[in-house]
């Protein structure tokens, strides 16, 4: 059964700019009212500067105006399937929650959590 969400974070690793890791991923983060923002990983040849896909999407998604989120799709080119990293998951806390993340490869393996399974223990402003 295809599902948007997920058909946008594969398609748009095509868009991926991986010329040191060659390792392409797609992000698709979908806002309350049912649109759908897409991002991929931008390499740097600092890696430093480099953006994850998760975290473009989220950037994309905010300075297009979305404020709420509902879920978000990661497609990872890998047999194994690939969470957000560590400053991803933070910034899909802050800016989203504990969201449905759908993890997702080429050969159509998936696999469904909430964000706080992934990030059981998170800071966030209400720390602050």
């Amino acid at each position: 059964m295809s599902d948007p969400l997920v058909d946008s974070a594969l398609a748009v690793r095509a868009h991926a700019h991986a010329p040191f890791s060659r390792f392409r991923v797609g992000a698709a983060l979908e806002d309350s009212s049912g649109r759908i923002h897409t991002g991929c990983n931008i390499e740097n040849a600092t890696y430093g500067l480099t953006m994850c896909a998760e975290r473009v999407a989220i950037f994309i998604a905010v300075s297009e105006g979305a404020r709420e989120f509902r879920r978000i799709a990661v497609a990872a080119d890998a047999d194994s399937l690939t969470p957000p990293c560590g400053s991803c998951r933070q910034l899909l806390w802050e800016f989203c929650g504990d969201i449905e993340v759908i993890l997702v490869n080429p050969a159509g393996v998936r696999e469904s959590m909430r964000l706080k399974d992934l990030f059981p223990r998170p800071f966030d402003a209400s720390f602050l």
